[in-house]
């Protein structure tokens, strides 16, 4: 694996991905109600060093390939936090919202087709009390972007971003819940975040080797059991319960987006299946989809 002290050509993973195995997405068979719901996904997102990882992206597509090409996607990132709830803009620049990386990663490009129908369907199911805002010109953040265009790598799936407009676990549960009807009409609904966050307390082994830090370790495993009971309770208790939770998340925003997948499923407490576990730079990669 290469990493940022140790750099390959930027995106040469990606390449060899875009050479060797996207071509497959282009006949992926399309959704039809004859599946049923799409599944809802949780998925660690990664960052612009996604682009330099096979494996990674190896998991990702491999995960999307499982399934039928879905009629749209509707995904709520770590990366926009804002109340009232908004709306992405379709045809909007993307949000290039990290920093330190080679050029080519601020010249990528995500144009997919329109997804104001999609707005239409999200804003109608909002009650009165939680009305939707249309942010015109806000485009898809990396923590969208950039698993989909691994996912999705010829951007032929409409996607919207949904604003995440708290962290209380109820609230994203229920909101959650008012999409789910989205999943009957083929629409792909994915918590984006990342399983351990705690960029500030990593180790120059984390990056150069993978040396997995403690807290990490612990907040993965405390995590994948209760995801594996369906203890939707627990989860929602993890400032009390989780172990290395001041380190694995400092800020709470790349773990609260499992709510809005739990909440999508068609029984929240059900266990989860794993679609993706492992490590980059010490930080868990798990990522889940629920039916």
């Amino acid at each position: 694996m290469r990493t940022p002290l140790q750099p390959a050509p930027a995106g040469a993973a990606f390449d060899a991905f875009l050479r060797d195995s996207a071509p497959a997405s282009r006949t992926q068979r399309p959704w039809t109600p004859a599946d049923g719901a799409m599944p809802g996904l949780y998925i660690s997102h990664g960052a612009p060093p996604l682009f330099d990882d096979p494996l990674w992206i190896s998991e990702l597509f491999a995960w999307s390939q499982a399934l039928p090409k879905p009629t749209a996607i509707l995904i709520v990132s770590a990366h926009w936090e804002a109340a009232p709830l908004s709306l992405s803009a379709s045809g909007s620049p993307l949000v290039y919202d990290f920093g330190g990386f080679h050029p080519r990663y601020y010249r990528m490009t995500y144009p997919t087709p329109d997804a104001s129908a999609l707005a239409a369907r999200v804003s109608a199911a909002m009650p009165a009390t939680e009305p939707v805002h249309e942010r015109a010109g806000r485009g898809l953040d990396h923590g969208a972007w950039v698993p989909l265009k691994i996912m999705y790598p010829y951007a032929d799936v409409p996607v919207l971003q949904l604003s995440m407009p708290t962290h209380d676990p109820a609230r994203l549960l229920d909101l959650g819940a008012r999409l789910r009807f989205l999943r009957d009409e083929g629409v792909l609904v994915v918590g984006s975040g990342f399983m351990t966050h705690g960029l500030p307390f990593l180790s120059r082994e984390a990056f150069t080797r993978n040396v997995v830090p403690s807290w990490s370790a612990e907040f993965d495993h405390w995590a994948a059991d209760a995801l594996s009971r369906g203890d939707v309770d627990t989860l929602a208790a993890y400032q009390d319960k989780a172990p290395g939770l001041p380190y694995a998340h400092p800020t709470v925003e790349h773990y609260t987006p499992l709510f809005i997948t739990l909440g999508a499923a068609a029984t929240p407490d059900e266990p989860v299946q794993t679609a993706i576990e492992g490590y980059q730079f010490g930080l868990s990669k798990r990522s889940f989809q629920v039916r």
